[in-house]
């Protein structure tokens, strides 16, 4: 369970880190704890397994990762785990789901891939689809981005 200091760094780490020689001393000042007392706490989040990691977020549109794909599929209940094992492997999926199919829409697996054009991504797809044995799938390739930003758990009020 979180405390007040624990929603309080989440709130904190939101946010972009300082671009300064210690930033994680930097947040801790803002918040007003020592740097290894912030250091402790994310150690103990990842420890826990409530924080997975902390890395860069990069605009892929901007390095060239022009295409990115929601490739949904139609995986046997019994093949799920070894789908998903294959798929979370492969450095171009980002994100892999299994939900519930719908009247008319039989897919129950969902990646989404990303690459340099659409012809990469369907290179990929294909791969993976080879590879696992699945032939039933579709991709619907991103038109625009309307929005892109990172889940926000706490508001700046918390800090």
């Amino acid at each position: 369970m979180l405390d007040e200091l624990d929603r309080k760094i989440i709130a904190a780490l939101q946010d972009d880190l300082p671009l300064v020689p210690e930033p994680y001393k930097a947040v801790a000042e803002r918040l007003g704890i020592g740097e290894e007392e912030l250091l402790a706490r994310l150690a103990g989040y990842r420890a826990r397994g409530e924080m997975r990691r902390m890395g860069a977020v990069l605009r892929h549109r901007e390095i060239g990762y022009a295409a990115n794909a929601l490739c949904a599929w139609q995986v046997p209940a019994g093949r799920l785990e070894a789908a998903a094992a294959a798929m979370t492997a492969s450095a171009a999926v980002t994100h892999c789901y299994a939900r519930v199919p719908r009247d008319g829409w039989p897919y129950n697996f969902y990646i989404m891939l990303h690459g340099h054009t659409r012809e990469e991504c369907s290179r990929m797809a294909a791969a993976l689809a080879a590879e696992l044995g699945l032939g039933d799938f579709v991709m619907l390739f991103s038109t625009k981005e309307w929005k892109k930003t990172s889940m926000r758990y706490f508001g700046e009020g918390d800090i």
